[in-house]
Parts: structure tokens; C-alpha cells; sequence
């Protein structure tokens, strides 16, 4: 069987992209390097007047014309979309050629209202994959989907020997004072990942643990905000702003953390939807061992277990997400074993090899792929 994968650009390090590059190094392993080929979006969209990314019409034009080309002449049996935003491309492939295609959907560019040709391209799909279950309730809800097959594929996250060895017999030993972590964007446009609400709990975390330190990983637009804010609460000797990380310094601060925190809240505001499609921010923390505290609703509530792999709080309420932050920092027993079954949840659901046998098995099980 030979399977075309067609994907939006590859050039920046985020969460499509990397599970873009999972999903054809999985089908690569299951179907042979020969029969998958790889077709990206070659440019990265540029910001339009309008203040929206957008990819201008050549490039469109092209992608699409290489696309159809590959199609008629390499003739696969399967084209998968890695992003909703390809899936036009699919559907035209389809009316020329009559091969099948599948969408992948991530979350919040499948959410609220999409455009005519993303919709048709949606209900035309004769397999739609998700990365939560949440984000497929969404979707199906919101476009209508109920009654086209589908899968859930959720990410993976790499556990390699250099993080098993720290994660079990630690070479740095763990700050003296303990440090709360957040990973993400510090954008305007993503303030649904919580550090507005982390900021407002952390005056109430530091009256009942003094000395602890809250690290913000990330950079953007709305980090003068937010270092203005800390200013005002008169706690920014006890947090840092660390900037963007690269994958050594970031695995770094996970392994430095006593807790993870993120109380991400999700927004399904049709014409605006804000959230975690998945979340694998808390997949990284707790491959490194550390419990983490997460929202109660949407999709990271789907594979973090509260009480057991760390604390699902209402993302709103500061003084509950002060509360759960204090409880893990206070008690170091048993955010280490909180920390350890998360871990070990990881490691069973959530690696490479869990990807693979995954998508092994949706493939296995598709009728129409089993008659090609």
C-alpha cells in the first residue's frame, strides 16, 4: 500500500510538526520508506493585513499542482492530510483521481467556523483522525461529523536512556528552593494557557511555601504584560522569566521542577476558540517524572488521571490553583510518586512505539485499506 502525505510547512518546531514527522516515520516503519512519500507546504505563511497567516495564491497554486502531479504519477491508495488546512488539496485529488484521503485534526482549526472548502473537504474524508477525543466531540459537533469514520491518534513523546538514568538516579540534584514550571507561547492571542491565573495564585502559594520560584518557559508578544503584572503583585524576586528553550535547556528545567503547571482553560467560542487540542506539554513533564496540575475540562483531562498522575483544577479560580500548587509543593512524597506514575503512564501510552501500533491498527482495521 502506498500512502501520500501531504502537510502544512515544516519548518517551525511545534506540535503539528512534530506530529507530522511521527506520522511518517510510523507509516514509514509499518508500510517500507518506499511507499511514503511526503509532500509539505514548501513556504511559511506570512501575517496578512487583515492580521491573519495566510499563504498567497502562488503558492497555493503550486503546492496544489505538485500535489495532483504526484498523485496521478505515483498513483497511491491512501493520501492523508496531516492538517485540515491541506485537506482541500485532498478533495480535489480525490475528484480527479478517485483516491481516498484522511484529515488529521489538531484542535482549534477544527473547532469553530471554517471556510466552505475545509468543510466540504472535512465531510468528503473517508477516515477523520484526532489527537483527543475532545477535539473530535468539537469538531463533529460544531461540522457535523457524526457519521464519518474515525480514530484517535494521540501524540507521542520520545523517553530516551539519558532521561531514564536522571529521571531514576539524578546526577544534579533538585534545587534547594522548589520551582514551579509553565511551558508555552507568551502570546496574546494564546492567554488561554494560564499564566494570567498562575500569576494571581502565586502571592498565595509563597505566604505558604516561602522561598518557592515559578520559571516561565516560553517568549512573545505578551511577555512585557505579563513581567508588568508580576511587578505589581510585588513577587518578581521569585520568578523568572526564562525565554524560549531549546530542547537540551528545556529538558533541563523539567528535570529542575519539583511541579508542572499549565491550568490551560478552553474556549469554544465559534468564531474565536481558544485551548489544548491535546496539550503534550504535560506529555514532556510527565516523561520527566513530575506530577503535574492541569485543567479539569478539555482535552488534557482526557490522559492526566487527577490524584494519580498530578491535580485537575478549575483553570479560572486562582485560589483553587494556588491550593492544588501548594498541596504538591508541601507534600514531596507524594508529588515524586505522582511524578513516577506519570512517567510510567507515559512510557506505556504515550511512546513512539504506542504511535505506531496505534496507527498499525487503525490501518489494519479500514476496510477500504485492506481491499487495496
Amino acid at each position: 500500500m502506498k500512502v501520500l502525505v501531504l502537510a502544512p510547512p515544516l519548518g517551525a518546531t511545534g506540535g503539528v510538526q512534530i506530529y507530522t514527522k511521527t506520522l511518517v516515520r510510523a507509516l514509514e516503519q509499518i508500510l517500507g520508506k518506499a511507499n511514503v512519500h511526503l509532500l509539505a507546504v514548501p513556504v511559511e505563511p506570512r501575517l496578512s493585513p487583515n492580521g491573519d497567516l495566510s499563504l498567497s495564491p502562488g503558492v497555493k497554486i503550486k503546492f496544489l499542482a505538485a500535489s495532483l502531479s504526484k498523485a496521478i504519477s505515483w498513483r497511491p491508495q491512501l493520501v492523508i492530510c496531516a492538517h485540515v488546512g491541506v485537506s482541500p488539496v485532498a478533495r480535489i485529488i480525490q475528484r480527479v483521481t478517485g483516491i481516498r484521503y484522511w484529515v488529521v485534526m489538531h484542535g482549534i482549526e477544527v473547532w469553530g467556523d471554517i471556510g466552505r472548502a475545509k468543510f466540504l473537504a472535512l465531510r468528503g474524508a473517508s477516515r477523520l483522525i484526532s489527537v483527543s477525543g475532545f477535539t473530535f466531540g468539537v469538531a463533529s459537533s460544531r461540522h457535523g461529523l457524526s457519521k464519518i469514520s474515525h480514530s484517535i491518534l494521540p501524540p507521542s513523546v520520545q523517553v530516551d536512556s539519558e532521561q531514564n538514568s536522571r529521571v531514576s538516579n539524578p546526577s544534579k540534584p533538585e534545587p534547594s528552593a522548589p520551582i514551579v514550571l509553565t511551558v508555552g507561547r507568551l502570546a496574546a492571542s494564546e492567554k488561554y494557557k494560564g499564566h494570567d491565573v498562575m500569576l494571581d495564585a502565586w502571592p498565595t502559594v509563597l505566604k505558604r511555601v516561602p522561598g518557592a520560584i515559578y520559571c516561565i518557559v516560553g517568549d512573545g508578544d505578551d511577555r512585557q504584560r505579563l513581567e508588568d503584572r508580576a511587578k505589581e503583585f510585588k513577587v518578581t524576586d521569585s520568578i523568572r522569566f526564562a525565554g524560549a528553550a531549546f530542547s537540551g535547556d528545556l529538558r533541563d528545567w523539567y528535570h529542575r521542577c519539583r511541579v508542572f503547571a499549565m491550568p490551560a482553560r478552553t474556549d469554544l467560542n465559534p468564531h474565536a476558540p481558544r485551548g489544548e487540542g491535546f496539550g503534550i506539554v504535560f506529555l514532556e513533564a510527565m516523561a520527566h517524572g513530575k506530577p503535574v496540575v492541569g485543567p479539569r475540562e478539555g482535552a488534557p483531562s482526557e490522559f492526566i488521571r487527577s490524584g494519580e498522575h498530578g491535580l485537575l483544577v478549575n483553570p479560572t479560580d486562582s485560589a483553587e490553583v494556588a491550593n492544588a500548587l501548594v498541596e504538591l509543593l508541601q507534600n514531596k512524597e507524594r508529588a515524586d510518586a505522582m511524578g513516577r506514575a506519570a512517567r510510567a503512564w507515559v512510557i506505556q501510552e504515550y511512546s513512539e512505539d504506542r504511535f505506531r501500533q496505534r496507527l498499525s491498527d487503525i490501518l489494519g482495521n479500514d476496510a477500504d485499506t485492506k481491499a487495496s
